[in-house]
């Protein structure tokens, strides 16, 4: 996919399409395994182009585990504070969820733009 242009000393159009989506991205890249937080913000840049902060991705993941809709696994290799973390069965539940109703939305904007060109 073609990154999407950046206006001189502005945010991409990407960047500003997902300006308040952190936490449906990082459900979306738990969806395809276990990762940790930078392996998420790394997923989430190929993915959507968007590059998000490391506050703005641990925060998120701090929000998502009080809601219980990822977990942190057992720290690999022996590393104190790099945990890796995956959906819980309500994370892939609120996930499905959500993606039904960006589809339902998404398709009602295709749907008004046609009728009003």
């Amino acid at each position: 996919m073609r990154p999407l242009p950046r206006p001189a000393g502005r945010s991409s159009l990407a960047e500003l399409a997902h300006l308040t989506a952190p936490v449906p991205m990082i459900l979306v890249s738990l969806a395809g395994g276990p990762k940790h937080g930078y392996a998420i913000m790394d997923d989430i840049t190929s993915l959507a182009g968007v590059t998000l902060s490391s506050g703005t991705v641990y925060a998120a993941l701090a929000r998502l585990q009080d809601l219980e809709l990822i977990e942190a696994l057992p720290a690999e290799g022996g590393r104190r504070k790099s945990y890796p973390y995956r959906l819980t069965r309500m994370g892939r539940i609120a996930l499905r969820w959500h993606l039904a109703g960006v589809r339902r939305f998404t398709a009602e904007g295709q749907r008004r733009l046609r009728e009003n060109r």
